[in-house]
C-alpha cells in the first residue's frame, strides 16, 4: 500500500479522539504554526510541512506547550507531541528539501552558547546549554538553567542562538 494513503490512518489512530470532552479539542491551526516555527518555513515550502493537519483530526486539547522535533536522522517529518497526561503524538511530513543530509552542526548536544532574546530595538542575552545538536539556521532547544524549561531558539553561528520576539 503507498505510505501517502497510511498517513492519516496513522495519524488518526494516534490522536485518541477519546481522551477529550466534546468540544475540547487542539486547535490544529495553532499545530500548524507550531510546526512552520519549528521549521522555519511555512506550509507548502520547502523544508516546511508538505500539507496543513488534517482537519479530520480530533485530538485532545494540551494544556502544556506542544513538543516539537525532527523525526528520523533524514528530518522527514516534525513529530508533534503533546506531553500532558493521556497525551498524543502525530507525525507532520515535511517536503522533500528538508530530507537532504542534515548540515554540519554549527552547535554541539551539551555545549555551552549564548541565546538572545531578540526583538525590535533590544537584545538580551545569557548564557544556556544547548539539549540538541544543529546546523545554522536550525531550531533547537536550549536550557538557560538547571531548573528551567527548556525552550527554542534558532542557531545564527556557532556558540549563538536567538529567539526572535514578534
Amino acid at each position: 500500500m503507498n505510505p501517502a494513503r497510511l498517513l492519516p490512518l496513522m495519524l488518526a489512530l494516534a490522536a485518541s479522539p477519546a481522551q477529550a470532552a466534546p468540544g475540547q479539542f487542539a486547535s490544529l491551526s495553532a499545530i500548524d504554526n507550531a510546526v512552520a516555527a519549528f521549521t522555519g518555513q511555512p506550509i507548502g515550502v520547502s523544508g516546511g510541512a508538505a500539507l496543513p493537519v488534517d482537519r479530520r483530526l480530533r485530538l485532545a486539547a494540551c494544556a502544556a506547550p506542544l513538543a516539537l522535533a525532527w523525526h528520523g536522522s533524514a528530518h522527514a517529518s516534525v513529530s508533534v507531541l503533546c506531553p500532558d497526561a493521556g497525551s498524543w503524538r502525530i507525525f507532520v511530513p515535511v517536503t522533500a528539501a528538508a530530507r537532504q543530509e542534515p548540515a554540519t552542526a554549527a552547535v554541539e548536544r551539551g555545549e555551552n552558547i549564548t541565546v538572545a532574546v531578540v526583538g525590535d530595538g533590544f537584545t538580551v542575552s545569557q548564557p544556556a546549554e544547548a539539549l540538541e545538536s544543529g546546523p545554522v539556521g536550525a531550531w533547537i532547544r536550549v536550557r538557560t538553567g538547571p531548573k528551567t524549561s527548556p525552550v527554542r531558539a534558532r542557531i545564527m553561528r556557532p556558540g549563538l542562538a536567538e529567539m526572535p520576539v514578534e
